[in-house]
């Protein structure tokens, strides 16, 4: 109950105008803005950047344009050509082709054929290039939509295309064979939403037993499965189910979130599992912010203590 009542507060937090207007102001002012070290920036270079000084160290990496439950078509298609130009940008750098993007930001909202127009554009456009898209999942009201619409485009032939279960969600075992079944790739997370007992685990406990028994069956039958926790706990068990099953480390991954735990993923890293680093950038960071601190009651002092170990230690 302490986990949701902290994600009620900062969901709450996140809509409140000014805040956000404060929050914008200050949070990525050069030098010294609070978010600066969670967000790789505001805009497309400094994204790249990012990306080049984390590929450099042997990191993968997946840029996400933040943005989220646009409302009006002409706010969609914008932000797919923004997706469209990114791609383009990406080629030209040459940082790795992998990107994130909500379907609320394409226009679900709005309606379904709207989203899936534009997601079919970034496809278009990605995939002569050999990217990777991942659909993030959004709350619970948007699986069913989600899930079907990533196997729409997969009857169009668009298979470079994966996409997210959480394991807070008590449908999420049939919604991974379902996954498992078509073929995408999945990436697992506990889940950063606000969510009625109704749809999801409400105990630590029980988010983090689903966490690997999802984790579990995703290595043994997923194409290529993204396990996406800070959690050494989540990653212990990952580590040691793997060497049980004879799972090697090229057959799966290990994913963080840009500026969390940089220590725990050299560590990784350096012990031969491969690791990507989830880029977010964009001047729409706020929710994004919002949601990292609430995920538990003790991020914000995990964040704090983060930045302390690293100034202390040099971890990066």
């Amino acid at each position: 109950m302490i986990a949701a009542t902290s994600k009620a507060l900062f969901h709450t937090l996140a809509r409140i105008d000014l805040l956000r207007r404060v929050a914008s102001r200050y949070g990525m002012a050069p030098g010294y803005g609070f978010a600066r070290r969670f967000i790789a920036g505001e805009t497309t270079e400094e994204a790249l950047a990012a990306a080049r000084t984390l590929g450099a160290r042997g990191f993968g990496v997946s840029l996400d344009y933040l943005g989220e439950s646009v409302a009006t078509v002409e706010l969609a298609a914008q932000a797919a050509r923004d997706y469209v130009r990114l791609i383009d940008a990406v080629v030209e750098a040459g940082v790795e082709r992998n990107l994130s993007l909500k379907l609320t930001q394409l226009g679900l909202d709005v309606d379904r054929a709207t989203a899936v127009d534009n997601l079919r554009r970034v496809l278009e456009a990605a995939a002569p290039h050999g990217f990777f898209v991942r659909i993030d999942m959004e709350n619970s009201p948007y699986t069913d939509a989600t899930l079907e619409i990533l196997e729409t485009v997969w009857g169009l032939g668009y298979t470079g295309v994966g996409t997210v279960i959480q394991s807070c969600l008590r449908r999420s075992p049939g919604d991974v064979d379902r996954l498992n079944r078509l073929g995408a790739r999945v990436r697992l997370v506990k889940g950063a939403y606000r969510e009625p007992d109704t749809v999801a685990h409400q105990r630590l406990e029980d988010v983090n037993a689903a966490f690997v028994q999802l984790a579990e069956t995703l290595l043994a039958h997923n194409p290529y499965p993204a396990i996406a926790t800070h959690d050494p706990l989540m990653i212990d068990a990952v580590k040691a189910y793997a060497a049980a099953q004879g799972i090697g480390r090229d057959r799966f991954e290990f994913q963080m979130l840009y500026g969390i735990r940089r220590d725990l993923q050299t560590r990784l890293m350096a012990d031969g599992y491969k690791v990507r680093v989830y880029v977010p950038f964009g001047r729409q960071w706020f929710p994004y912010f919002m949601r990292r601190l609430g995920e538990r009651p003790a991020n914000v002092a995990f964040v704090l203590r983060g930045i302390l170990r690293d100034r202390h230690t040099g971890g990066d």
